[in-house]
Order: structure tokens, then sequence, then C-alpha cells
């Protein structure tokens, strides 16, 4: 019965070198799909068309990976085409037929949200890009105020030490070092949005990822307007959704008139009354896990509508409310899936990093606290191993002069 109980154990932390792997499988399929929609979403296309292509591509992509394994694998987060007040994913359906109608304009800051998984190892991307048009004046302040306050939130999550130099007794002591508070966190952040003329968007948060699940034990909360706070600081062996979300108004949210299409299932069990309900749960377990899912991606859209209901209600499904920008003001996010190893943070899945150089703007940081850390590194450089030093030829050479033996040694 023990050898029985050892095979089924398996070690999904980072320690096993297979979650890795699983999870940059997932995350090469999130970047893939996500260039590929990013050239979709041109000015008069349909959000609903788009969302649907990405989620065909997401699919097509995934099936060509683990093919033959007993390994679950398949779509973490489903297409979603946010508009420019928008601050949440959104992601109508073809039955709301205004919502359906819903078209790109040109010049407006969309968020493009996506993810896959694999054996249960989600990744998320999301980036923020502008419709039709090069960036300039105050489309510009936003990408650039997400960018640089999304890589100042990276750096913050380095846990302190781990790349740290010198001898051991200062390794140890940058070790001892405290890590950030989220106060200071959002205080940080908000010096670097403020050089743009921006605000972070309140309550955006951060989660650790785990196997089949995507909001954590821990989490960091920006900006809380409601006082809530976050929990736990990010340690080596972590896989985390870091998320950074900008305003060109106050950072205020409300939330909107749209139909909440977005759900997860909870690991709340109920038994629900109503056939319509049943079958919709039967789907989204067979299809989704514990994955979030687009009413838009059931078999009978109606059908979901119906069904929904009775799960929300019995807290079987989580709804993901629709909300946008309180103001009506442009909205920049990011998502990227990271791990943090010895080594330090990995960007896993990530959007494309802007052209930076294109992003024209009279405004820059000028806080030298945020400076200074925005020029640390993210992780320890890897070291390429000198294979010249096998050659009998340089061995010779080196043998010769004592100086340049030494500078040859590692």
């Amino acid at each position: 019965m023990a050898d029985k109980k050892d095979a089924v154990e398996v070690d999904y932390t980072l320690n096993n070198p297979d979650t890795l792997t699983k999870y940059k499988s997932a995350a090469q399929i999130s970047q893939k799909v996500l260039e590929a929609v990013s050239a979709l979403c041109l000015a008069g296309e349909k959000i609903v068309t788009i969302c649907e292509k990405g989620d065909a591509l997401l699919e097509e992509e995934i099936a060509k990976v683990y093919r033959g394994k007993k390994i679950t694998k398949g779509i973490s987060h489903p297409t979603t085409v946010s508009p420019s007040s928008f601050v949440t994913p959104y992601t109508p359906l073809t039955s709301d037929e205004a919502e359906a109608a819903r078209t790109l304009e040109e010049g407006e800051a969309i968020k493009i949200q996506l993810g896959a998984q694999i054996d249960g190892f989600g990744t998320i991307v999301c980036d923020t890009i502008i419709v039709g048009t090069i960036p300039e004046g105050r489309a510009a302040d936003l990408l650039l105020a997400t960018h640089y306050a999304n890589e100042l939130l990276l750096r913050l999550m380095v846990p302190p030490g781990l790349l740290s130099t010198g001898t051991d007794e200062e390794k140890a002591k940058a070790a001892k070092v405290r890590a950030p508070t989220q106060s200071k966190i959002t205080s940080l952040l908000e010096k670097l949005v403020k050089s743009y003329d921006c605000n972070l968007v309140e309550h955006t948060t951060s989660w650790s990822f785990e196997r089949n699940e995507i909001e954590g034990k821990k989490k960091i909360i920006l900006a809380p307007g409601d006082g809530t706070k976050g929990d736990g600081v990010p340690e080596v062996g972590d896989v985390w959704g870091v998320e950074m979300g900008v305003s060109l108004g106050t950072g205020k949210i409300k939330n909107l008139e749209n139909r909440a299409t977005l759900h997860r299932r909870t690991t709340h069990t109920l038994a629900l009354k109503r056939p319509s309900s049943k079958k919709v749960l039967n789907e989204v377990v067979k299809k989704f896990g514990v994955f979030p899912f687009s009413l838009r991606q059931l078999e009978d859209e109606r059908d979901a509508k119906v069904g929904v209901v009775e799960c929300v209600r019995g807290n079987v499904f989580r709804q993901y409310e629709v909300v946008g920008d309180k103001d009506g003001e442009p909205v920049g996010r990011l998502l990227t899936t990271i791990a943090i190893t010895k080594n330090g943070l990995q960007k896993i899945a990530a959007p494309p990093a802007p052209d930076l150089a294109k992003l024209k703007t009279d405004k820059k940081i000028t806080d030298e606290e945020v400076l200074k850390i925005l020029e640390q590194p993210l992780a320890k450089e890897t070291k390429a191993k000198n294979k010249k030093k096998k050659k009998p030829a340089k061995k010779a050479a080196a043998a010769a002069d004592d100086d340049e033996e030494s500078s040859d040694e590692e």
C-alpha cells in the first residue's frame, strides 16, 4: 500500500523541474496568441469576433503540445478585449445584440488578456495597445506610466538579499532586510505614475498562483480604496500573476452596466435544482475545471445565461463584474506571470516590451528612490560556460603565464 501511495504523490512546486517546464509551455502559447490577437485589433473590428478568434487560436496551439499524454490542458483565461475606460477583462456575448455590435475605435487604449494551462499550471498575460495609431500625448503617457510601474512592482517583489553579492556576511545581512510593505509599494508606484500625470487604478490585485489556482494564498493590493489589505510576501518558489493598472483619471472605479459574462467555478458544492444549472455546471467542470471561462464558450449561450444564475447565487460560480474607470478615462493594464527562483524573478509569460523610443512625452520620472530601484536587475546574470579553456592550446598558454591563468579561470 505504501508503494502505491508514494507513486501517487507528485511534487507540484518549482522544486520539480517539470513544473516550470509546463508553466513555460503554457506561457509560450499565451504569448504567441497574444501577439496574434493584438494584430487583429484594428479600428472597426468587433470585439466579440476578436475574442472568438483568440480562443480558437488558443485551442489550436494547446492541441499541439503534450499530445497523447494523460495531462489536462486548456484555456486558463478566455480571450478578453477591454475598451478604453474598462478596467476588468471584457468579453461580450453574440446573443446580446448591442454588446456584440461593439467595435474598436481608432486611438483607444484596449486591454487584451488571455492564457493557457498545462496540467493545471496556468499562465495569464495582458497587454495594453493603442488601436491603429502610434501613441502620442496622453496615450504615450499612459503606456509609459503603466510599463515603468509594472517594472517597478516586479523589482519590489524580488525577495530581499536574493540577488546580493559580496561576502557571506554581507549576503546574510541583505537577506535580513524586510520586504517592502504593501503600503510602501503603493506609495512608490504612486510617485512613479504621477510623474506622467496618471494614477494607480484602485484595488489592482496581484495573486500568487498554484496548480489549478490563479487566486492563491498570497495577494498584493495596490491603492486599496476600501482599506482592504493584501496578504503574504513574495518568496523563492512562488509563482505570481502580477497585475498593473494605471488611469489617466483619478483611478477610482465603478461597476458598469454591461453583462457579467466572465465566471469561475469555486470549491463550494451545492445541490442545484434547475436542469439548466446542472447542465452548465457539468460542462464547466469538464471543459474549464476551476479556471475562468466566458459564457460565450459554452455550448448554448442562451441556456448558459439562465443556468448560471443559480450557480452564482449558490456560490458555485464566482461572477466577475465588469468594472471601469469612474470618470470614463482611459486605463492601461498589464499582467505578467512570474516565477521566483533562487536566481531571481523570471518573467514566464509577459506582454511585449513597448518601443520606448516611439513613445514621445515631455514628462519623466524624477524621484531618486524610484529611479534607483528601476536600475536594479530582476535576476542574477547567467554566466555562459567558457568552453574555450578545454582546448589544449589555451591551457598551454595559460600555464605559461600565471596572471593570464587567473584571469581565464572563472
